[in-house]
């Protein structure tokens, strides 16, 4: 294996403990990115790194892959597995929220230019592989799932301000309700709201334990029978509200396509149906901006085309992968890619 650039934009230390992941889709994602191995690469959701550590080994000395994430322990995890991945291609590690793509990519790519292909600014192909990750849930101290008793926190960064117990505490009736409505479509909204803001008045919300009690004494004992936990919908919401989650993918999808290379791939997979509308209906509008009425013969908007719609409908696991990867269930993955405008 060749020495190549391995820079980690992260505090130093050791990661303690492993930042496992099995990357969903991922021989898809190989396809949907069509990757040359001089090409330059972004992972905008770094992760476990299961994904780029593939792409990574695909690429040859004039390859380069930028890795995202804003998960210090996702950086520190990827950092140390794409150090041992066998390939001749360069690797940057970058933490900041994939909100900034374009920012990052810009700066990491003029700083890396002379290995670029053809020296080209952008990127040949974009991964986004969205949602909250399996370690992630599975550590108890990070608050993002109802399975363990922690404090409220369900921060993807863990030095950003807002945090699920700030939402819970002193987000009003209205607030709560609108949020379960609109990033979960809780049918239970309003009276787990109106639980959440009578058990508040009594003391804080501090636990997730606690907020698991509320929801389930909020919704009759029916309705928590006939489907899965009955807390999932609510820890999701909040969840991205802490993020900002759907505001931070719209952002990212339109700076991604803007910094794709002539025939470079935008690959983003959602595991739910409100991300998934998001990428769709962004795709759809990339591929057709005109923002015309239907009957006039002409175009006079001036908006033009910044490329094509690979996937049709959105490609999902096989069988294969289902019965080994319980996370690919709801795993949708959709492809663009950058075309010139004619």
């Amino acid at each position: 294996m060749m020495k190549r650039d391995r820079d980690i934009f992260t505090e130093n230390g050791n990661n303690e403990e492993e930042f496992s992941h099995i990357p969903v889709l991922l021989n898809e994602c190989l396809d949907g990115l069509a990757i040359k191995s001089n090409g330059t690469y972004v992972d905008g959701t770094l992760g476990g790194a299961g994904h780029s550590s593939e792409i990574l080994s695909r690429l040859s000395s004039g390859g380069l892959l930028i890795g995202i994430d804003q998960d210090e322990d996702a950086i520190k995890a990827a950092g140390e597995k794409l150090t041992n991945v066998d390939s001749e291609g360069s690797y940057v590690v970058v933490k900041a929220n994939f909100s900034t793509i374009k920012e990052v990519v810009e700066k990491t790519v003029e700083q890396h230019r002379g290995i670029t292909a053809e020296n080209q600014c952008g990127a040949d192909g974009i991964l986004l592989d969205l949602g909250v990750s399996s370690h992630q849930l599975d550590t108890p101290e990070r608050g993002f799932s109802y399975r363990f008793d922690s404090a409220l926190d369900m921060r993807m960064d863990k030095d950003g301000g807002l945090t699920a117990a700030t939402v819970v505490n002193e987000y009003s009736e209205k607030e709560l309700t609108r949020i379960l409505r609109d990033y979960a479509e809780e049918k239970w909204a309003a009276r787990i709201a109106a639980m959440i803001v009578q058990r508040r008045a009594k003391k804080p919300i501090e636990t997730t334990f606690e907020l698991v009690e509320i929801i389930k004494a909020a919704i009759p004992a029916k309705a928590r029978a006939a489907g899965g936990h009955p807390a999932k919908r609510t820890f999701q919401a909040i969840r991205i509200e802490v993020n900002q989650e759907l505001e931070v993918l719209k952002q990212a999808i339109d700076a991604a396509i803007d910094i794709l290379n002539e025939g470079g791939r935008l690959c983003i997979i959602t595991f739910h149906s409100l991300e998934d509308r998001i990428v769709k209906n962004k795709f759809k509008e990339a591929m057709n901006p005109c923002t015309c009425p239907p009957d006039f013969p002409v175009c006079v908007c001036g908006k033009k085309t910044k490329g094509k719609v690979i996937t049709g409908k959105p490609i999902t696991a096989t069988p294969e992968e289902l019965a080994i990867n319980n996370r690919s269930h709801s795993a949708k993955l959709r492809v663009f890619e950058k075309r010139a405008a004619k």
